[in-house]
This record gives C-alpha cells, sequence and structure tokens, in this order.
C-alpha cells in the first residue's frame, strides 16, 4: 500500500471519529436541556460566557410588592374637614388650644368648669346643652348669653368664670370639643338635650331623660 493512500485512510478515520464525538455531545447537551430547560454549567453551545462571566440565562429579580399601610384613625375630607375613627382622635387631630375669645370662649370655658375630668363624650354633651339652648328660642341666643344667664351654671360669678388654667390639657380638651360641637362633627350621646345635672341630686324635672353620662343626666 501506497504511503498516500496510508495517509488518506488515516485522514478519513481521524474525522470520523471527531463526527461521532461531537454528535455524542450535541445529544447529551439536548437532552440535559430537555429535562431541565437549562444548559448544564460544563456544557455551552458556541459563543456562551465563559467560566466566571455572566450566566447565558438571566432570571427576572423579584417583584417588589409594596404592604398596604395601617390606616390611620384620623384622615382629611376632601373639603378640608378632618374625620376620625374616635372622638379622642378627633380631639387630638386639633392640636394644640388656639386662642379664643367671645362665644367660642364662653363655650369652651363652661366645657372646662362644668366638666373637666370626665370623659370626652361628657364633655361633649355639656357642649351641646349650651348650644342647643342658644338656637332653642327659651334660652339666651347667644353662647355667652347661655353661660352668664343667671342660676343657670354654678361656676359663674357675677358675670364672669373664674381663670382658667389654660396650658394644662383639660384646656386643650375643652378647646377641642368645643370646636367639635360647634362644627357639629361628632353626634353626641345627649343629642338634643336642653338640660343636665349632676348624679348626686334628684331634682324631679319631669322631663324626658336622654343619657346618662359620667356623673351628669341629661334631659330634653
Amino acid at each position: 500500500m501506497s504511503f498516500r493512500l496510508k495517509a488518506a485512510i488515516v485522514a478519513a478515520f481521524a474525522l470520523s471519529t471527531a463526527a461521532a464525538v461531537t454528535a455524542s455531545d450535541m445529544s447529551s447537551a439536548s437532552e440535559a436541556i430537555s429535562s431541565n430547560g437549562t444548559l448544564p454549567t460544563d456544557i455551552a453551545p458556541h459563543g456562551a460566557p465563559a467560566a466566571g462571566q455572566k450566566p447565558a440565562v438571566i432570571f427576572a429579580a423579584p417583584r417588589e410588592v409594596a404592604q398596604p399601610l395601617a390606616s390611620d384613625e384620623t384622615l382629611s375630607s376632601s373639603d378640608g374637614s378632618v374625620q376620625a375613627d374616635s372622638l379622642a382622635a378627633l380631639v387630638d387631630a386639633h392640636g394644640a388650644p388656639e386662642e379664643l375669645d367671645g362665644d367660642m370662649k364662653c363655650l369652651a370655658g363652661a366645657v372646662y368648669f362644668e366638666s373637666k375630668g370626665e370623659s370626652l363624650e361628657g364633655q361633649l354633651a355639656v357642649a351641646r346643652v349650651i348650644i342647643n339652648r342658644a338656637k332653642s328660642g327659651r334660652f339666651a341666643d347667644s353662647l355667652c348669653g347661655v353661660v352668664y344667664q343667671p342660676s343657670q351654671f354654678s361656676f359663674v360669678r357675677g358675670q364672669s368664670m373664674p381663670s382658667i388654667r389654660m396650658n394644662g390639657n383639660s384646656w386643650r380638651q375643652a378647646v377641642a370639643i368645643a370646636q367639635i360641637a360647634m362644627a357639629d362633627s361628632w353626634d353626641s350621646k345627649a343629642e338634643g338635650a336642653l338640660f343636665f345635672h349632676a348624679r348626686r341630686v334628684s331634682p324631679n324635672w319631669g322631663k324626658t331623660k336622654l343619657a346618662a353620662i359620667d356623673n351628669h343626666i341629661f334631659y330634653r
């Protein structure tokens, strides 16, 4: 056999072997992809990144989910007024007391002296009585007129009221309650009441009882 013929046989055998190896590798890669949908780390097609570079398949970052915020007790409505889930939250929303004069100071002063230290519901009921009286036509037609009407409120002395400790929490609450009552932004348990007295007394008025709140009983 000539030298050239031997060389041709050897070359043909080498090409055949290389083709068989390539086919085997491609078959292995195809099986790996079909089984789990990704390329194995040790098999990569032509042009795939080398070791140490970014992988061929890049997964999207997890979607960020915003957690709902806990609802606040107080909200602002479209007209700017304050809404709340409780009377206490509504009082807190009014913040520090403002400088008051005229009828609002008379109303807050009556709330302060008649119901200081009682629940906010009790303070609101007192404020509503004074406002109801001013609107009823049966009493003075102003809040100060109602408060200073003779023989109505025991804290009044000679058309004046005692001094008020205006830097205390009781005054802050009284002012907020007066503003809430005037704005009619919270329903009172004694809505419509015109009279009240302390629980310790029994005047036998013969009036319609509406509510008993803290130390007072309210009537229409």
